[in-house]
C-alpha cells in the first residue's frame, strides 16, 4: 500500500487493518553511498530518501537492549497522557521512541489522524510536519506481538484484538518504523503486523476519550459522518517527557 496516502485510504484497506507511516521507506539503489546503520542488535538504518521532519541522529544502540518499563508522558492540550513503556518486548522500539522524546521531536507536534471504524478506533501521531508523511530519518524492524487474544466472534485466526490502551508503532510495511505511533482508544481488529511497545494510564485514555467524542473533520468524498481523518479537536503534543 502505497505511504503516500494516509488520510486516503480505502474503506477495504482500513478494514483489513492499515495503519501506515510515511518517512520509513528503504533508501534507493545507486546512492553516493549506502545509508549509515547502527552496528547493535536493532541496526538502526538513515532512510536519505525519506530525510528527517527534525533532525536528530540515530539512536543508541547497545549490544545488551534494556529490559526494565520505562515512563513517559505526553503533555497535550488535553491533558496529559502518561505512558509505560514495555522494554522487555520491544527494546529497539522503546530505545528509539525515547531516543525521539529526548531529542524533542515529539515537541509542539499533532496527532494528524483519528479513525472510528467499527474494527479501528485509533488516534496516530509522531510526524512533526502534521502531514501523516514525516519520519526521523531512519528505520528499524518490528518486534511483533505474539500473544494478541482473537478478536471476539471471529472464526479466521487471523484478525488479532489491539486492546484499547495500547500503545503501537505505524509502519509502511515490514521493518519500516519510523516515529510515527497510535494510541488506541478502543479495541481494535488488526492483524499482528504494528510493534506493540507501551500501554496507556487512566488519565490518558480520558484525554483519548475526549478527543475521540469530538468527532473527525469530513471530507468532500468522504462518508458521513467521517470515519477517518484529522480529528475535529486539535490533538496537540505541547512536549514529551521521559521519567523513572
Amino acid at each position: 500500500m502505497p505511504s503516500r496516502a494516509l488520510l486516503r485510504l480505502a474503506v477495504t484497506a482500513v478494514a483489513a487493518g492499515s495503519l501506515v507511516a510515511a518517512g520509513a521507506l528503504p533508501a534507493s539503489a545507486g546512492g553516493p553511498k549506502p545509508p549509515r546503520t547502527t552496528k547493535g542488535p536493532c541496526a538502526y538504518t538513515q532512510t536519505p530518501d525519506d530525510p528527517p521532519v527534525r533532525r536528530v541522529p540515530l539512536p543508541p544502540d547497545p549490544r545488551r537492549t534494556p529490559v526494565r518499563p520505562v515512563h513517559a508522558v505526553l503533555k497535550t492540550n488535553h491533558g496529559p497522557i502518561g505512558l509505560t513503556l514495555n522494554a522487555a518486548k520491544a527494546p529497539c522500539t522503546v530505545q528509539s521512541f525515547v531516543h525521539l522524546i529526548r531529542h524533542k521531536f515529539y515537541d509542539f507536534t499533532a496527532c494528524h489522524r483519528l479513525t472510528a471504524y467499527d474494527r479501528l478506533k485509533v488516534l496516530q501521531c509522531g510526524d512533526p510536519s502534521f502531514t501523516g508523511e514525516g519520519g526521523p530519518g531512519y528505520r528499524y524492524k518490528d518486534e511483533l506481538p505474539t500473544d494478541l487474544p482473537p478478536w471476539p466472534g471471529d472464526t479466521t485466526g487471523t484478525r488479532k484484538t489491539y486492546a484499547r490502551g495500547v500503545l503501537a508503532m505505524a509502519n509502511a510495511g515490514p521493518d519500516t518504523n519510523g516515529s510515527q505511533f497510535f494510541l488506541v482508544y478502543g479495541d481494535s481488529g488488526l492483524p499482528p503486523l504494528y510493534t506493540v511497545f507501551g500501554t496507556v494510564d487512566a488519565a490518558g485514555l480520558g484525554a483519548l476519550d475526549r478527543i475521540a467524542a469530538g468527532g473527525i473533520q469530513p471530507t468532500p468524498d468522504g462518508p458521513t459522518p467521517p470515519v477517518d481523518g484529522k480529528p475535529v479537536l486539535p490533538a496537540e503534543i505541547k512536549r514529551a517527557r521521559v521519567y523513572r
